[in-house]
């Protein structure tokens, strides 16, 4: 497999609206710092609100005045808990740091929110990650005399620096002194009482910076402070980078000076608003038609796939291809494992947090294909990494052009999704989808894996992606979901099953349902209905049934299994399937495609059928409980 430096370098230059999501959160939490001329509280709290969707346990803030004093205020819950109690209290200063948090060490409480500082309030630090030998470095603390206040890994940061302090050490050096303590994952950011200027670092972590006109920023997500500006600078691994209002310094672990690119990212803040929209993640399910064009854009022509990023021959050396991913992103990776085997390339998803600690044997001629809405998720990571340490070639899907994935795989290829904010991944799915069936076509025109697959024979999958956003929007205009949703709303189970393309599918959708309703929804694949969970079936379960025109009939005889046991069965599938519309109790159909591509089709009526019926719940739909956009940290 090749790889174009320069192509990279021209791709990477303009992070634009089709290449750039936010990341994924780090610890499922957020980061927002800002130096500027001007008071920094309210410029704070505005990308608290934007990050919310990272963590919503509890949030916090912490200004520096022009007197060089410190003034911390958090609460439990959400941001309006932080800006009600912010009313009674006066926070001067043109330097701050943020943090709103989704609890990994603590339960969420006012003690346990970040900022976090020493015993005398001169160090305030605000942390994504997880600090591994916390436990070590808070008894070796407490010995030296240290009390703490909460139960959080972070709170040993601030410590650390005040003892480095103390021994005379400058605010950088006692900030790098602490670092290099640390073990674990970490996006850091640090205020000091005497000095202008705020310290941050990262490792496993992401964490961008913003150029403005009268202010700086660091935050864990463009969409913190894109309303100020557009210019970004994406860190590195254990880069060290000191910021005022109005300059910045870049340094690698050791002290020297490093050079970062400066980019631009070209959608607005308005495109990571609702709008007007209730929920995120209804005008996500609604953007899809979009999310796709820019997917397929210049990479289809002439009823075949042209991948710019892989020339014709560039995929030859690849006999077989590893997806390694988790959630949603592993449900795209079985997707494209299966549009795989189907054009005779040898191909499984595996789930990365069992790849990267009980890996498969891997030769020179297989790519790992490390699938990642942000490229920071953490299990995907390790990996990757540790297909890296293999003779495998690695690539990685993703959406954000400076993530650690798209750094450290060999080879990237971007879904240009856009920003997705709601916790409950959407149009990514479609275009990760879309992405691997154009890799798919590269790789079957390069002659990869055996021969003998089906795209020879009539129009292959990448010719039809071209209208598929056309009838992903027939779909969105669908009420067929909203009305299922409030018909079954007092079942007690939803199953969902499917086959071939159908089953990842079926795994996605019971996905979608179980995280924003709370309700018990399990997917299985149709054929293993009968292997147990056919036990479970009752006239409460509600099945829900994908079929794609491939294999139809043995999944009409699936759902008869669960009919005769008095379970009412929702078909999703194509208009012109009469025989299994004739057989279910209710039918969401969409427009006849690809068998191949009739997956994403009914996913996009499983999202609307979960979306439906977290509403009739009056569920968090945007910010379900216990969960964050993804998970960073092992």
């Amino acid at each position: 497999m090749t790889y174009d430096p320069t192509k990279q370098t021209r791709e990477a230059a303009v992070v634009s609206y089709r290449h750039c999501q936010p990341s994924e959160a780090v610890a499922m939490c957020g980061i927002i710092v800002r130096a500027g001329v001007d008071d920094a509280l309210d410029e704070l709290v505005a990308g608290l609100e934007n990050l919310e969707y990272r963590g919503y346990d509890s949030a916090g803030v912490a200004v520096r005045d022009d007197e060089g004093s410190i003034t911390v205020c958090k609460r439990e819950g959400e941001t309006d808990a932080l800006e009600a109690a912010l009313e009674d209290r006066k926070l001067d200063g043109t330097l701050g740091i943020g943090h709103t948090r989704w609890s990994t060490h603590g339960a969420p409480s006012d003690e346990n929110a970040h900022p976090h500082t020493d015993g005398a309030n001169r160090v305030a630090v605000v942390h994504n990650g997880i600090i591994r030998n916390h436990d070590a470095l808070r008894s070796e603390l407490r010995e030296a005399g240290h009390e703490f206040t909460s139960e959080t890994d972070t709170e040993v940061v601030p410590h650390l620096v005040a003892d480095a302090l103390d021994d005379g050490a400058d605010p950088e050096t006692a900030f790098r002194r602490a670092i290099d303590r640390l073990e674990g994952s970490y996006a850091v950011a640090m205020l000091v009482g005497d000095d202008d200027a705020v310290y941050a670092t990262r490792h496993g972590s992401p964490l961008v910076l913003g150029l403005g006109e009268t202010a700086n920023y660091l935050a864990s997500d463009v969409p913190a402070f894109l309303e100020h500006t557009d210019r970004v600078v994406y860190l590195e691994d254990d880069d060290v980078v000191v910021v005022d209002g109005d300059s910045y310094r870049i340094t690698d672990g050791d002290g020297t000076p490093v050079g970062r690119s400066v980019e631009t990212v070209e959608w607005s803040a308005a495109d990571a608003r609702k709008g007007v929209y209730n929920h995120f993640m209804r005008k996500e399910i609604d953007e899809q038609p979009v999310s796709l064009r820019q997917t397929v854009e210049g990479r289809i022509e002439a009823d075949r796939g042209v991948l710019e990023e892989f020339p014709p021959g560039s995929l030859t050396d690849v006999d077989d291809v590893v997806f390694v991913a988790c959630g949603t992103s592993y449900h795209a990776g079985m997707y494209g494992s299966t549009l795989l085997r189907r054009r005779g390339i040898q191909a499984t998803a595996l789930r990365a947090n069992e790849f990267a600690h009980d890996p498969m044997p891997l030769t020179e001629r297989t790519l790992v294909v490390a699938v990642t809405q942000s490229g920071e998720t953490a299990d995907t990571l390790a990996a990757l990494r540790a297909a890296s340490e293999s003779p495998a070639q690695t690539l990685a899907v993703t959406n954000v052009v400076g993530s650690s994935a798209a750094r450290e795989a060999d080879d990237r290829l971007f879904i240009r999704a856009g920003p997705e904010i709601g916790v409950a991944a959407t149009k990514t799915f479609s275009s990760q989808v879309a992405a691997l069936a154009l890799l798919a076509d590269r790789l079957e025109e390069d002659g990869a894996g055996s021969a003998g697959g089906e795209a020879a024979s009539g129009r292959t999958v990448t010719a039809d992606l071209t209208s598929l956003p056309n009838d992903v929007e027939t779909v969105t205009n669908d009420e067929g979901a909203a009305r299922l949703a409030a018909q079954y709303a007092d079942a007690e189970s939803y199953f969902f099953i499917g086959r071939g393309v159908g089953y990842p599918v079926a795994l996605e959708g019971a996905l979608k349902f179980k995280e924003i309703t709370y309700e018990h929804a399990e997917g299985f694949a149709a054929g293993q209905l009968k292997h147990g969970p056919l036990a479970l079936v009752t006239p409460a379960t509600v099945v829900v049934a994908v079929f794609t025109g491939r294999n139809d009939d043995r999944t009409l005889h699936n759902i008869r299994e669960a009919q005769s046991r008095g379970a009412p069965v929702v078909g999703v599938g194509p208009t012109s399937a009469t025989a299994v519309r004739e057989a279910v109790d209710e039918y969401l159909e969409f427009p006849d495609v690809n068998p191949n591509l009739a997956g994403m089709l009914a996913n996009v009526h499983l999202q609307l059928l979960a979306y439906h019926a977290a509403e009739i719940r009056d569920r968090a739909i945007d910010k379900p409980r216990n969960l964050a956009k993804s998970v960073t940290v092992e």
